[in-house]
């Protein structure tokens, strides 16, 4: 398993911008497809977006395409999140998550990811 801390929450007004950043450690990090899902209060955990080990696909839910891009720093060990024309309706505690790029499971479903951060709230005003 891998070691993976959040970076970049915070309070921002809608139509603003956040970066997240996901910083892994431990076993090799090419190996493993990288994840950012969402939670919010009384609601189930949600996939966000995710990105292959090798970068060969990309998986973003309806409710951010064309407003998130995920992104991965090899040389860093690094997955970003940066979210722009932000809603009220994205606010919530995001967490990076790890699975092994042989996991069978779709890349939006959360059961395959096994390394999970400890998140980092994002708050949108309206």
């Amino acid at each position: 398993q891998v070691q993976l801390v959040e970076s970049g929450g915070g309070l921002v007004q809608a139509g603003g911008s956040l970066r997240l950043s996901c910083a892994a450690s431990g076993r090799a990090f090419s190996s493993y497809d990288m994840g950012w899902f969402r939670q919010a209060p009384g609601m189930e955990r949600e996939s966000v977006a995710a990105v292959r080990w090798d970068d060969s696909k990309i998986y973003y839910a309806d409710s951010v395409k064309g407003r998130f891009t995920i992104s991965r720093d090899i040389a860093k060990n690094t997955v970003n999140l940066q979210m722009n024309s932000l809603k009220p309706e994205d606010t919530a505690v995001y967490y990076c998550a790890a699975r092994h790029r042989l996991d069978p499971w779709p890349l939006y479903d959360l059961r395959g990811f096994n390394s999970w951060g400890q998140g980092t709230q994002v708050t949108v005003s309206s």
